[in-house]
C-alpha cells in the first residue's frame, strides 16, 4: 500500500489574487503596457511571422493591440492550452505569482509547435526592494520580528535556469529595469492595489497592519531612499525569458574541440599554455 502523498505547500492564495485583480484600476496598468511595448518590439527584431499566438495573461485587454488575434489564456495552475496549437506564447506579467512556475514553462512548451516561440515578461528579484527593505526594518522596530508582506521573487539567473528545465532550447533571459517615482508611501501602496499586486502570499498575516507601521516605513523609506525633491523612487525589475521549443533546424552550438581555426591565430596574438 502506498501512502497518501503530502500536498504540496502553496506560497500564493489564489482566490484572494483573483480578489484583488477584481479591483483593478486601468490608469494602474502602465507596467503591463510597458511589457506590452517591451514584447512588441522582440517580435519586431524576429525573422517570423506568427499566425497561432496565445497570451497568458491577467488583464487580456492589455495586449488587444499588440496580438489581436491571440487566445487569450488565464493564469490558472492549469493552463487552458492545447498540445501543439501554437508558434507562438506570450506569458506576460503574472509568472512571479504561480505556485509552480516550472510547470507553468512546462506547459507554455507543450502548447508551442516545433521552433515555436516562448515570451515571458514577470517582476524579478530588485521589485520594490525599497519598500521591503523599509517594512522589513520598520516591522522589527515595532514588533520584534517579521511576517511576509511581499513575495519573494527570482533572480535573472535563476529564471533563465528554468527555461532548460523546462526543455526550450536557445534559452535567454534579460532585465529591463524601470524606476517609478511617487509623492509618499500612500500613493505607492495605492497604485500596487490598483495594478493587483498587494500581498496574496498565503502565510500573511490575516490582521490590518497598524497604522504606526506604514508612518515608522515611509520614514525609513524617505530616510534611505528618497530623491533631493522628496520624491519616493520604486524599482520595477522586468525580467525577459525567451526560448524555442526544439527543431532540428535551430544552430546547435558546437563540440568542444572542433573548432577548425585558434583563437590565437584569429586575434593575431601568440598563443600562450596554461601551467599545468
Amino acid at each position: 500500500m502506498t501512502q497518501a502523498q503530502t500536498p504540496r505547500p502553496q506560497l500564493f492564495d489564489r482566490r484572494a489574487l483573483a480578489a484583488q485583480r477584481a479591483r483593478l484600476t486601468p490608469d494602474s496598468l502602465f507596467l503591463h503596457e510597458i511589457a506590452r511595448d517591451e514584447i512588441e518590439d522582440r517580435l519586431s527584431l524576429v525573422n517570423r511571422s506568427f499566425t497561432r499566438p496565445a497570451v497568458v495573461a491577467p488583464f487580456a485587454e492589455v495586449w488587444d493591440s499588440c496580438l489581436p488575434n491571440a487566445k487569450h489564456v488565464p493564469d490558472t495552475d492549469v493552463l487552458d492550452l492545447e498540445v501543439g496549437a501554437h508558434d507562438l506564447v506570450v506569458h506576460a506579467m503574472c509568472l512571479h505569482w504561480a505556485n509552480d512556475p516550472v510547470g507553468q514553462l512546462i506547459q507554455c512548451h507543450r502548447a508551442l509547435s516545433e521552433d515555436g516561440l516562448l515570451l515571458v515578461l514577470m517582476f524579478g528579484g530588485q521589485t520594490l526592494h525599497e519598500l521591503r527593505s523599509a517594512l522589513a526594518t520598520a516591522e522589527t522596530r515595532i514588533s520584534g520580528g517579521l511576517s511576509p508582506r511581499i513575495a519573494p521573487m527570482g533572480e535573472v539567473r535563476d529564471l533563465g535556469a528554468l527555461l532548460q528545465r523546462a526543455g526550450f532550447a536557445l534559452p535567454v533571459a534579460d532585465v529591463v529595469p524601470l524606476t517609478a517615482k511617487y509623492r509618499d508611501l500612500p500613493h505607492l501602496m495605492r497604485e500596487l492595489r490598483g495594478m493587483g499586486e498587494t500581498n496574496a502570499m498565503a502565510q500573511r498575516r490575516r490582521t490590518l497592519a497598524p497604522r504606526r507601521l506604514f508612518q515608522e516605513a515611509e520614514t525609513i523609506y524617505r530616510d534611505t531612499f528618497a530623491d533631493p525633491d522628496g520624491r519616493l523612487p520604486a524599482t520595477f525589475e522586468l525580467i525577459c525569458l525567451t526560448g524555442w521549443s526544439p527543431s532540428d533546424s535551430q544552430q546547435k552550438p558546437l563540440r568542444p574541440g572542433s573548432a577548425k581555426a585558434r583563437l590565437a591565430d584569429a586575434l593575431k596574438v601568440p598563443e600562450t599554455k596554461l601551467p599545468k
